[in-house]
């Protein structure tokens, strides 16, 4: 039975679909006006994994993940950089994308852009200003904050506390320091669209709204994101959606917790960001993932390169496994270990299903993953018989794919995963095989041992199997 925190009543609950196994989902995308940080990807992991396990589930799932692509940010860079706005965000759309798919993240079934709705969000503003929670003010239009009275039951905040906090921006025009922006009159040198109060652009909040309400309609299910986002932002799109529809507007809230680099939320307004090109030129991106999802999603997470390179060594002592089984020696008993096998297997799919059905507690799933690789190392030091190693090898095939298509990992052969690993030319790493293989044959043993020890300064190991020589190649990391 899945459970899901939803941070709107602030406990665990029942997943229960609004219609039977159809499950809607709207994902706040990324700002486009610079590379990805590994904030972003943690973000991205965490719902592409709920996403998959849905799926995993038996559950139809509809997708959707946007982009903003007008923002002061997005302008600024236009500005600076000398080049079109829509060159720059499409930029950043085409490296977002690379990104995401370094990672193994599956596209969204809609990915819209803000600037593709600006119709509905001038029809929501008009909404709101007829029905009495918003105001047009010199060009501006605002949000009565004041008119909704369940305001800040998403973020738990007392408008009071609101009050004592709240600052009126130079050129604004509020009827209530509270209200927020729903469209902005334009301003020189920035991109507008026409509307009934003029020449403007949309505020970041209404974007979500629009797009979330066109695609999926509402209520939808699942409206996820960072916990940065609870508040304002989709506080105010709760706001503004019930505001005008009078019904709820999304079922779960689900939100990541944060990636703290030395204890402190990592941002790239604090400017301690590194970006997933940063650390996918240090690591394979499946590494980067790995470690990504050994916390709790809720949990904030502390990086360090550390702490990466454990999560590489740990995803190396899987492929090892499945590179052992690969090479496994059959002996000649009669009787086979069949059924320890599939026991096993069975414990670990129980397992591992109990712990994605609690929140999607991948670090807890991640644990069994290794309870099980500590099983089949057992297995293959007692010995297998031939039967017994197919029968391995079908069950270790599925258990792959089941945690590709769940947790988006161990997608590579062993023999792919060790390949990523060279720091030699493969070309080159043959030729030191075939030689050493010839001193072998030779008796030349000195020899074929000081080609094995070389390579292992390299960080490549040799293993004589019956199918011939084979390597495990290892990044050799400075202490």
């Amino acid at each position: 039975m899945l459970k899901i925190f939803n941070t709107m009543t602030n406990q665990k609950e029942i997943f229960t679909p609004i219609n039977d196994n159809e499950v809607k989902m709207y994902v706040c995308g990324v700002t486009v006006y610079d590379f990805c940080h590994i904030g972003h990807a943690r973000s991205s992991i965490v719902f592409d994994t709920i996403r998959r396990y849905l799926i995993y589930k038996g559950y139809r799932v509809t997708f959707v993940k946007n982009f903003t692509d007008v923002d002061d940010k997005i302008i600024k860079k236009s500005n600076e950089s000398g080049k079109p706005i829509d060159e720059v965000t499409s930029m950043f759309i085409k490296a977002h994308n690379e990104d995401m798919d370094k990672l193994n993240i599956l596209r969204p079934d809609y990915a819209p852009k803000a600037t593709e709705f600006i119709e509905e969000m001038i029809d929501l503003c008009k909404k709101l200003i007829e029905k009495g929670y918003a105001y047009e003010s010199n060009g501006d239009v605002y949000f009565k904050v004041r008119s909704f009275k369940e305001y800040g039951k998403l973020s738990k905040r007392d408008l009071e506390d609101l009050i004592s906090g709240a600052r009126v921006e130079v050129n604004e025009i509020k009827n209530d320091p509270l209200d927020f922006a729903l469209w902005k009159k334009s301003k020189e040198n920035e991109p507008s669209w026409d509307s009934p109060w003029g020449k403007g652009r949309p505020g970041w909040h209404i974007e979500c709204s629009a797009m979330s309400s066109k695609i999926l309609g509402i209520p939808f299910d699942i409206h996820g994101g960072g916990k940065d986002l609870i508040f304002p932002h989709h506080e105010n799109e709760i706001a503004q959606s019930e505001a005008a529809e009078g019904k709820e507007f999304a079922k779960y809230w689900i939100h990541n917790g944060f990636v703290n680099i030395d204890k402190e939320k990592m941002s790239k307004s604090l400017g301690n960001f590194l970006t997933i090109r940063d650390i996918t030129k240090e690591v394979d991106p499946e590494v980067l993932r790995f470690f990504l999802m050994t916390t709790h999603y809720r949990s904030p997470l502390d990086f360090s390169f550390d702490k990466l390179y454990d999560s590489e060594s740990a995803l190396e002592r899987i492929y090892t496994t499945l590179d052992e089984v690969d090479s496994a020696v059959p002996n000649n008993k009669k009787s086979d270990s069949k059924a320890e096998i599939h026991s096993i297997f069975s414990k670990f799919y129980k397992e591992f299903e109990y712990s994605m059905d609690d929140d999607f507690n991948t670090a807890a799933a991640i644990s069994h993953i290794f309870e099980l690789i500590k099983e089949i190392n057992i297995l293959l030091k007692n010995k297998l018989n031939e039967y017994s190693i197919t029968y391995l090898k079908e069950k270790l095939e599925t258990f792959k794919s089941t945690m590709n298509k769940t947790l988006g990992i161990l997608t590579k052969t062993p023999e792919e995963w060790f390949k990523s690993s060279l720091t030699m030319d493969e070309i080159e790493l043959k030729k030191y095989i075939d030689e050493r293989n010839e001193a072998r044959r030779n008796k030349n043993f000195q020899k074929a041992d000081e080609i094995r020890v070389f390579l292992q300064t390299k960080g490549i190991d040799l293993l004589d199997t019956i199918n011939g020589t084979k390597f495990r190649a290892r990044k050799i990391r400075e202490v």
